[in-house]
């Protein structure tokens, strides 16, 4: 066998080959490969990647590589930083990059590190999952966006780049359901309002907190009217159960909601 190649075989007994290298007395694995020609390429483009200075993660595409891009971003990683990670992670200052593919990395805040490293982040249908207790969680859920929020009306990318998930660069604008943020004479104020065969405002509110326990209230008195809609109540964060049955009791919803008949 060449260096840093190893015969392996699958159950159905057909050869593959597994290649790897040891850096740093760290042994990685560059993964599997159809040929043992394919292999030592492997692992002779990883020990090139650690010696070559004067390649980063952008040089990936000037040429075809037998390597693929994932192990590229962790290999180098590891050369300039100190530190391998599994999934495509590159450390900056202050953030970190999850290269995704070749062309757009995720910048992310270094509190979301291990989370990152630990968790790998797919993509399906424009949005970006990871794989969390056997369940497709969107990335998005961390910050508090609902599932299926849209961009630009529940929430917006400060700078306007969208890969980058910086807390510092996500402004969430409507984090309740029922309720959406409106601007006026230089103020924000929140609309509630509940779909029942047509939209019905429940209020206007001077916070938000108040707009998303006026929902939940709306969602209880339809209830008792026996409009069974599945209606998603708000959890309210930061609230004692006392705080909030003292919110609840006194907030006020339209008069046309109460007296709605089914």
């Amino acid at each position: 066998m060449k260096p840093g190649v190893f015969e392996a075989k699958k159950a159905d007994g057909s050869i593959y080959y597994r290649a790897s290298f040891t850096y740093k007395n760290k042994h990685i694995s560059l993964g599997s490969f159809q040929t043992e020609e394919n292999a030592s390429q492997a692992y002779y483009e990883a020990l090139f990647l650690i010696e070559s200075f004067d390649t980063d993660i952008t040089s990936y595409n000037k040429n075809r590589h037998v390597l693929n891009h994932k192990k590229w971003v962790s290999i180098l990683n590891f050369r300039d930083n100190g530190l391998y990670f599994k999934t495509p992670i590159y450390l900056k200052k202050n953030y970190f990059e999850y290269w995704l593919d070749a062309e757009n990395p995720l910048k992310f805040d270094v509190d979301d590190l291990f989370y990152y490293s630990t968790h790998s982040i797919m993509k399906r249908g424009g949005h970006l999952f990871v794989s969390d207790y056997g369940m497709q969680v969107n990335i998005l859920n961390r910050y508090g966006i609902k599932n299926f929020a849209v961009p630009g009306k529940d929430y917006r990318f400060v700078n306007g780049d969208s890969c980058d998930f910086r807390y510092v660069n996500i402004d969430i604008i409507n984090r309740y359901n029922g309720v959406t943020r409106y601007l006026k004479n230089g103020l924000y104020l929140y609309t509630a309002k509940i779909h029942i065969k047509g939209d019905y405002i429940i209020g206007r509110y001077t916070n938000e907190t108040d707009a998303a326990i006026a929902y939940n209230k709306a969602v209880d008195l339809l209830g008792e009217k026996g409009i069974n809609i599945s209606f998603q109540k708000n959890y309210i964060d930061g609230l004692s159960s006392i705080q909030y049955a003292s919110k609840y009791n006194s907030i006020k919803i339209s008069k046309k909601l109460r007296d709605y008949n089914p």
